[in-house]
């Protein structure tokens, strides 16, 4: 007996008076939510409602959500749609959603949990996407989802607020990024609602919100790595116009280069000729004032902070 209170006094030590553990998350269950892990569970049912709500599911819809936890939001996709293939990494949670579900036959025979590494998952069909995001894994999630094929209907994502509103932002915002550019390229980026703190437990440090992504169908026929790396080029400096940008020695030479490889793969030799004149022709003979024109902000501002900032 004496053995079981002191380890009861040396957990309830490292918890703290309000339940929280080390790592500044808290117990649920009996066991430790962490916040390092991004484990903030939504625990607002009128958010949950919403989400859902705003997802305008069909019945016999195919939904993929991301990061299900302990199934707040998973429930209510089971009684809304055909099917729900929901992916989580933490073993614990996964045993947690079989509890909840097991007693209900009509919703554990539409639940297909799958228990790994979103990102390192191969996903199966699907026609809606609905998460309350692990938001260390923002970027790498909405490119992962816009990459997938055959294509989606859409998909309704909780995200870290600033990550939500770069990925909404439109040329002239401040916000205007990068990311911007990229997802809007791919898809339709509505901003839906506002969640506060408070809606989750453990709180987190950060507000957070909901957008709606809907692929561009067709997608553009472009190769997207050549294009990410066009814009990367594009917000290098802050407050340099394009012009600038693209006349740097560094940036000229990187344009040849490529010129060089694209010419060398055309059939008609006559056209594997390049030069530094002919790229910068190309970019306009005139010398333009740097500081004018239109400014392509900071690529740093525009980057995934998601590992530094707080998780939901």
């Amino acid at each position: 007996m004496g053995r079981i209170q002191k380890r009861r006094r040396e957990v309830s030590s490292r918890r703290g008076v309000s339940g929280q553990s080390a790592d500044g998350g808290s117990s649920h269950h009996g066991w430790e939510l962490r916040k390092s892990r991004g484990q903030h569970l939504l625990k607002n049912p009128l958010i949950v409602n919403a989400i859902v709500e705003k997802s305008a599911l069909r019945r016999t819809d195919v939904v993929l959500e991301v990061g299900p936890g302990t199934g707040n939001m998973t429930v209510k996709l089971l009684e809304a749609a055909k099917k729900v293939v929901a992916v989580e990494a933490d073993s614990r949670m996964v045993v947690e959603l079989q509890k909840r579900v097991q007693g209900n036959s009509g919703l554990s025979s539409k639940l297909d949990l799958v228990h790994a590494d979103f990102l390192k998952t191969e996903l199966p069909y699907f026609d809606v996407c609905v998460a309350n995001t692990p938001y260390q894994i923002s970027s790498p999630l909405v490119f992962k989802l816009l990459s997938h094929r055959p294509m989606f209907r859409c998909a309704v994502l909780m995200f870290q607020r600033e990550f939500a509103l770069r990925l909404a932002a439109r040329p002239g915002d401040e916000l205007y990024c990068r990311l911007s550019v990229n997802t809007q390229l791919l898809a339709r980026v509505d901003h839906l609602m506002k969640v506060g703190k408070n809606n989750f437990r453990p709180p987190p440090k950060v507000e957070s919100s909901v957008v709606r992504i809907e692929p561009r169908n067709p997608p553009p026929p472009i190769n997207f790595l050549e294009w990410d790396g066009l814009v990367r080029l594009c917000f290098q400096r802050k407050h340099k116009t394009l012009a600038a940008i693209f006349k740097t020695n560094s940036v000229v030479k990187l344009l040849m280069e490529n010129d060089k490889v694209y010419r060398a793969m055309q059939v008609d030799e006559s056209e594997a000729n390049t030069s530094k004149d002919h790229i910068m022709s190309f970019l306009g003979a005139e010398e333009e004032d740097d500081t004018q024109g239109l400014s392509m902000g900071d690529e740093d501002g525009c980057e995934d902070k998601d590992a530094e900032d707080e998780t939901v």
